[in-house]
């Protein structure tokens, strides 16, 4: 875990490599819990037993499940102090390049693209995010996230 003291202090790190998160277990039953709030069952989810004839040979993690981790993957690889506040602002790229297993273990490289003042007394930073899944050379996900910050 990294610590970064202010905002300042992290917004110097633009056109770095940040940090890397821990590793997070994806299990079956967080997969079904993904597919119970957000109404998403299809059989390659949620049926072990079907999905290990299909395509994939086993159940996988949906890709938004992968995506909602970024609030988990962020808190484990840093911390800022003199921040009272973050908010998601959105995405401007997403690709799911590699599926996810159950019983995988996913971790996120953090590369910030950029910082920029915002109104507000904030700055929004944008950050590469690589989602790793543990044995494999190919990203699981790869996002551009857009998060602005507030003292």
């Amino acid at each position: 875990m990294r610590t970064f003291n202010t905002i300042a202090e992290l917004a110097a790190c633009t056109g770095q490599d940040v940090a890397v998160s821990d590793w997070i277990p994806i299990t079956q039953e967080r997969v079904n819990l993904f597919a119970d709030a957000t109404g998403d069952h299809q059989w390659i989810h949620v049926d072990p037993e079907r999905a290990k004839a299909g395509p994939f040979g086993a159940p996988i993690a949906h890709g938004y499940l992968t995506l909602s981790l970024m609030p988990l993957f962020f808190d484990t690889a840093l911390v800022l102090n003199g921040s009272e506040m973050g908010v998601n602002y959105g995405l401007n790229r997403v690709r799911f390049t590699n599926p996810v297993p159950v019983g995988s273990r996913l971790r996120a490289h953090l590369h910030l693209v950029s910082a920029e003042p915002v109104a507000g007394d904030g700055t929004q930073f944008v950050w590469k995010v690589s989602v790793e899944r543990e044995g494999s050379d190919k990203p699981v996900c790869v996002a551009e996230a857009v998060v602005r910050r507030y003292p």
